[in-house]
């Protein structure tokens, strides 16, 4: 069985790759429709236009001159009308003719893909419908809260009638607020918070308030020699810092030199550079999220990213489970009934291996400290006793297997 999960996993990349290759060929189509629409239909639009802006012109001429509408003037709005007429028409046809590109793709997905991919997890490894709705829509919110979408997710809540607490909410409010405030370029929120979380923040080792009084001293510096007595002043805020960051205040201190000249013309240059708000905004929220016991991405994208990686090999299991009919090969809630490597970016907590059944241990199976200092799992633990006491399998101390004691990494 798992020599044949095995050669499937390897043909994994393969026939997905076309799939997606076809799907995307199609996709080109469409984009490739749209463009020569929209700037055939600008073109056109721009043509006709100034076709009866000339018109236009002509008439009121003949009206300020108050001559009467001649034949030739009735013919030519007569075309004009039916210029309009056919313009509208070919630019009608051609938009649907776009729809129906659209169509091939959504039929491309459906020939390529599987369309019921539901079945590729077993109903007994799922909760009840009720919860897993609940744990879906709570993802969902959580996520939303998170990219800063505060209305939508309220309007969810109501509509899906799910009960938030205000303390769960307050963190990315607290959050958001602070962020918006830095894409305008404005520091003081993230000034205010990281003081007031200083003490914290040192004990996470970040650096987040001396980059931040770091930029706040870059803006100054870009005023010109206007502000070289401001700067001088605001630089008595590095102090803190000078054991950690030394090298940095003293290229910021020897920038100074050029502020007459000009930071821009000077070797100093790259201080102003926009990337500075880009990271400060990736360091206030990686270090906001640690202080307040959020992760940096939500719930929903990791897990949507995972899903991208492992639902082929799920698929590919469960085609091998179906032809050679293994039936409770998966019946486990908490495990696949393979390994999937996703990545060292989905490694949240360290894992822990019992070196004596091989197994990775589970909330059901935790790793047991021994008295000896080994640790093993619990299951591992109940196979070694002997007449009511176990011998550790490395040393080999005797001891009472009540002694042993549950550890969490």
């Amino acid at each position: 069985m798992n020599q044949a999960i095995n050669r499937t996993n390897l043909q994994v990349g393969g026939p997905e790759m076309e799939q997606c290759a076809c799907v995307e060929r199609e996709l080109d189509k469409v984009l490739q429709k749209f463009l020569s629409y929209g700037q055939h239909c600008e073109k056109s639009l721009e043509e006709l236009l100034h076709y009866v802006s000339q018109l236009r012109e002509e008439l009121t001429s003949a009206a300020l001159q108050g001559t009467p509408l001649s034949a030739t003037l009735s013919v030519v709005m007569s075309q004009c009308c039916r210029k309009i007429k056919d313009t509208v028409q070919k630019l009608a046809s051609d938009h649907k003719d776009i729809h129906s590109s659209v169509s091939r793709v959504g039929k491309a997905i459906d020939r390529n893909f599987d369309a019921e991919i539901c079945g590729v997890v077993s109903d007994t490894v799922w909760d009840s419908r009720e919860k897993q709705q609940q744990i879906l829509q709570m993802a969902i919110v959580e996520h939303l809260y998170q990219q800063g979408m505060l209305n939508v997710a309220e309007e969810l809540c109501q509509e899906s009638t799910l009960n938030v607490d205000l303390d769960f909410k307050q963190p990315f409010l607290e959050l958001n607020r602070i962020l918006e405030a830095l894409h305008e370029q404005d520091l003081r929120p993230a000034l205010d918070w990281a003081i007031s979380n200083r003490q914290r923040l040192l004990e996470l080792n970040s650096s987040l308030e001396f980059k931040l009084h770091r930029l706040h001293f870059i803006r100054l510096l870009a005023g010109g020699p206007e502000k070289q007595l401001e700067a001088l002043n605001y630089a008595r805020h590095f102090q803190p810092f000078a054991r950690l960051h030394q090298r940095e205040i003293q290229v910021m201190m020897g920038s100074l030199v050029y502020l007459r000249l000009g930071i821009e013309k000077s070797p100093y240059c790259h201080l102003l550079d926009n990337s500075h708000w880009a990271e400060i905004c990736e360091t206030f929220t990686r270090d906001a999220c640690a202080l307040l016991g959020l992760s940096v991405e939500s719930p929903l994208s990791v897990s949507f990213a995972s899903g991208c990686v492992a639902l082929p090999v799920l698929m590919n299991i469960k085609a091998v489970i179906e032809q050679r009919q293994c039936t409770g090969v998966w019946s486990h809630k908490d495990e696949l009934p393979i390994e999937i490597e996703l990545g060292m970016k989905c490694w949240y907590h360290s894992v822990f291996a019992c070196p004596i059944l091989r197994q990775q241990t589970s909330d059901s199976n935790p790793p047991i400290k021994l008295i000896c200092g080994h640790v093993i799992s619990r299951d591992a633990l109940n196979k070694l006793i002997n007449g009511g006491k176990l011998k550790c399998p490395y040393c080999p101390m005797e001891q009472n297997p009540a002694d042993g004691k549950r550890i969490i990494f």
